[in-house]
């Protein structure tokens, strides 16, 4: 992760189907391994991996995607296809491109805002 500096790796049943199972992100890791004590060397991905996928359609749109980050607050959303097999992963500096800087900034106050409904 940190030598691609990305946040997140996407967890596919196999390389055949692609179907999405789980992701891991940089605070999966440090909330799950780091945080709690835990030697990263004898921890599997399956048990630090979130498995309560966020995920959009390719055809979604950007205001579909950026409501999802709103409401799950959540920085990065799957694509998967009608398989659930992975297509991509979409990440707020995506929506960013697709937006103006107005927009850019209140989505992610939005996205970072506390609420009931965030996940852990």
């Amino acid at each position: 992760m940190i030598d691609h500096h990305i946040g997140v790796i996407p967890v596919v049943e196999s390389e055949a189907t692609r179907r999405a199972i789980g992701c891991i992100t940089d605070r999966d890791l440090v909330a799950r391994v780091v945080a709690a004590g835990r030697n990263p060397a004898h921890v599997r991905v399956e048990q630090a991996m979130s498995t309560d996928l966020v995920s959009c359609g390719p055809d979604d749109d950007v205001d579909h995607v950026k409501a999802l980050m709103r409401q799950h607050q959540i920085r990065r959303v799957l694509v998967l296809d009608e398989h659930r097999s992975l297509v991509g992963v979409v990440g707020i500096a995506d929506l960013a491109r697709a937006m103006n800087e107005l927009e850019v900034g209140e989505a992610v106050r939005d996205i970072s805002a506390p609420t009931d409904e965030a996940r852990t």
